[in-house]
This record gives C-alpha cells, structure tokens and sequence, in this order.
C-alpha cells in the first residue's frame, strides 16, 4: 500500500510557532513582499470568518476585522518541515517529499514488524505529532492515497481497499485534482464538479477541450496512477548560525557575517573535507518572519571564495533588516578528492560537463526537469504522435 501523510497549512502551522498567542483565532498568512495585496492560507476560524485564501487583503479584513496577519517565514517551515520528515524516517518509513505538507511512503516494508496496516499508519502519526493534525489515507496508488487523506479526520488516518477506488473517488470535488483554478472554474461552468462527472465524459473529449492536464485528470478521476513511491535519500546537513546584536542592512556587515558562517562550518569536523553541493541561506527579519534562499553549485566546493561569490549575491534579495543569519550545507560530497586522467579520450570533458549539469538541474528542479524526444511512431500522420518526452536518465 502506498500512504500519504498530509498537514493542512503547513506553511501557516510552521509560522504560527513562533506567535502561539494567536494559535485558535483568526489568522492568516501576510501577502508576499512585491506581490498582489492576496492573503494566504488561513486557520478553521478565519474561514468560519468568512476569509479564503487567495482573497484581497481589504476584503479579507472587511469579512474579519480581528483577522491577524502573520509574516511568511520560509526558514521555519524548511526546519520544521527537515524535522518532521526526520522523525518520520526514523520511525523505519522510506519517505518521498512533494511539498512542504505533503509526503508519501510505502508501507509493505514494515508491515511486518509493526504489526500490520494499521500500526504502521498509526506509527506515522504518532511520529508527525499531534500538534501538527497530520492526516493519512493508504491505498494501491498514489492519488487514492492523496485523496483519501484530504478526507480524513485530523489525527487519523483512511484506508481505500483495492478495488475499491473508483467507488472511494466518484463524490470527491475536483479540488484533489492538480488543475489550475481555472481549469477547475472552465469544467464548472460545464456542469462538471464531482470526479465521478468526470470519469463519466469520453477521455477523448476531454484531451481535446482541456489538453494534456485535462487528460491527466480524467485518468486519475479513473484512479488510473501508477507512480511508484521513489524515497528520498536522508541528506547529511551542517548548520551554523550568527545572531546580530542590533538588526543589520548594511550590505558590507551581512557579507562579513556570511565570511563567518562559512569559515565555522568549513572548520567543522564532521565535514570530514568533504565539499557541499547545495548551500541555504536564511535570514531571521527584524520586522517579523524570515527570508531563504538556496543554491545549488555546479561542482561541489569547499573554495571559501568560491562559496561566498555564490551566496553574497543573494543578499541583495533581503526584503529588510536581519537580527540573525544561517547557513546550512547540504549534498556533501562522498569523496575528498578528484582522480584526474592523464590522457582523456576525445569528448569525455563535454559528456561529463554534460551530465554535472543534469545533475544540478535535478537537484533544483526535480528529477522530471530534463527530458528527451524518443521516436516512437515516425511512420505516424500526426507529429504528435511520433514521438514522446521522457525523463532524461544520463
């Protein structure tokens, strides 16, 4: 079986944590610096409030006068977000992150020792926390799983027996499908609201009018998801902090706190001289909330130079003034050293060039950001047809 954990608001949970009075009443996340005046998610009492995400700042607080405002705080919700899925490897399950929230992991493989389904799921809960309300649903494929735990209790967990997805999926809205807001307006309007409505149109009217996400979901809509669950490989992190004692814009002071951070953390002796792929900067703000920014490295370092002349750049990116720095390193290496040919056949630079790049494309953007046309129909009549994309596995 395949579990979904799931954790409404995540983002909104994560920053709240550090403003408990307003845990309970009605909040929501702050606009984003230089974007549209739209709040965020929001807690159960400012949607009985009559507040939505995605509304204007003035409506919201027109529906909500007590409404507070709580500043976005990326770092706390990457280091929230680590320490959960920590606990939860550390419970024996293998986990795939998506997002912040949301994570799947396979169950058969501790079945046994845990005494069953249940126990398992149950296992997971108890490692997210009960502060969190975490939800699972388990299930054959990855969306009935998805769906199941949209439709959980808070602290429990829903099992979809196999077989009996279509039947579990045909009253759900279409709000577990991954459309776009207007997709999801564009088959209202058509009568279309329920999974069950969709799986019920022709998929080859659907291809035509909605195009390829219109198709992905008229097969999931038939539970059709044959994803498997690909874990994540537990990162080695090494983390360092500077607190200011006055909060500090000064460029010239953040890049002299940055040359600290990473002269503590190339001293450390669990680096063993190995040298990080991927760098976070994060910034504590004085007027509330945080700032983060990550890097990934062409070629895994451990140049000081060549590490600040990646990161001080982004402190520019500061939306305000910072009472404290961090910085973490991740993607260390597995070797100290570079064993260099003397004599390298033809081309063997560029393939290796090549492939450095896929792998820092993956890093950043998933391991679906590169694909490759294979011809696989090119006596076809329609181009379409001809060929297909996929992922890139060199």
């Amino acid at each position: 079986m395949i579990a979904c954990l799931t954790i409404d608001v995540f983002a909104l949970r994560a920053a709240l944590r550090a403003r408990l009075e307003l845990v309970g009443g009605p909040a929501a996340l702050a606009p984003a610096a230089g974007e549209r005046d739209l709040v965020g998610p929001c807690t159960e009492a400012a949607r009985q409030a009559g507040v939505r995400p995605g509304m204007r700042l003035g409506e919201a607080l027109a529906a909500c006068p007590e409404l507070a405002l709580v500043e976005r705080d990326p770092a706390a919700v990457a280091e929230e977000w680590e320490r959960l899925l920590r606990r939860l490897e550390a419970a024996g399950l293998a986990v795939e992150p998506v997002q912040p929230g949301c994570a799947y992991f396979e169950t058969a493989g501790v079945e046994r020792l845990a005494g069953g389904l249940r126990s398992v799921l149950r296992r997971a809960l108890d490692a997210a926390g009960p502060e969190w309300e975490p939800r699972i649903g388990a299930a054959a494929r990855r969306f009935a799983a998805l769906a199941a735990a949209s439709v959980a209790p808070p602290g429990q967990a829903l099992v979809v027996d196999d077989g009996d997805e279509a039947l579990f999926l045909e009253p759900l809205p279409l709000d577990v499908l991954p459309l776009t807001p207007e997709r999801r307006r564009e088959l209202a309007d058509l009568g279309v609201r329920r999974l069950g409505e969709l799986a019920r149109l022709p998929g080859a009217a659907v291809a035509d009018r909605l195009g390829r996400d219109g198709e992905q979901a008229w097969r999931l809509a038939h539970g059709e998801d044959d994803r498997a669950v690909k874990p994540r490989r537990p990162a080695e992190e090494l983390a360092e902090s500077l607190a200011f004692p006055e909060a500090v814009a000064n460029a010239l002071t953040l890049e002299w706190g940055l040359a600290a951070l990473l002269d503590r953390l190339l001293a450390r002796p669990e680096r063993a001289g190995r040298a990080p792929r991927q760098l976070a900067l994060s910034a504590r703000l004085a007027a509330g909330g945080s700032w983060r920014r990550a890097v990934t490295l062409r070629e895994p370092t451990a140049e000081p130079r060549r590490l600040q002349a990646a990161l001080a750049p982004k402190l520019a990116e500061l939306p305000g003034p910072a009472v404290e720095l961090r910085l973490v390193l991740s993607a260390l290496a597995g070797s100290v050293g570079v064993q260099e040919e003397l004599v390298r056949p033809e081309g063997r630079r560029l393939r290796e060039l090549l492939r450095e790049g896929l792998r820092q494309v993956r890093a950043a953007a998933g391991i679906d950001a590169v694909g490759t046309v294979v011809e696989v129909a090119p006596w076809s009549r329609i181009p379409e047809a001809r060929a297909v994309l996929v992922p890139r596995d060199d």
